[in-house]
């Protein structure tokens, strides 16, 4: 199940739509659904976490926490929506294709992608325009 989660004022506008989708990329990649939660948040929330959990002192657009068992994936996924909107400039992307790519980037995480080297990043990066393309 996918739930959303919300440490600020953001909200997500379609939800429903949003967690189908989510849902289909997890069976396209032949893996299987559990307790998957979604937190928005702002930067010095995410940020919190990025020094207490991972001792980075950075800012970040995610962090996800992957609790997964083999091919089931479960686990917590904060999205910084500041950070995503600093970015969305920054790449001269719309808030929601890059709130919409950050989304995915974290189940892709969870079903065994990487993004730590070029080839995995690039990888990475082919998939989620593959999924992005799906969702409209």
């Amino acid at each position: 199940m996918i739930s959303f989660n919300y440490e600020n004022d953001f909200k997500l506008p379609n939800e429903i739509k949003i967690s189908e989708w989510i849902t289909s990329v997890i069976k396209s990649e032949n893996c299987k659904e559990d307790d998957i939660n979604y937190v928005f948040c702002n930067d010095d929330y995410l940020h919190k976490l990025n020094v207490d959990f991972l001792n980075h002192d950075t800012l970040t657009d995610i962090i996800s926490f992957d609790y997964s068992v083999g091919k089931t994936l479960q686990g917590d996924i904060f999205i910084s929506t500041e950070r995503v909107d600093e970015n969305a400039k920054d790449f001269e992307v719309s808030f929601q294709e890059e709130l919409h790519r950050v989304i995915i980037h974290g189940i892709l995480h969870y079903c065994g992608y990487k993004d730590k080297t070029e080839i995995d990043a690039k990888q990475m990066r082919n998939k989620e325009n593959f999924y992005l393309n799906t969702l409209k």
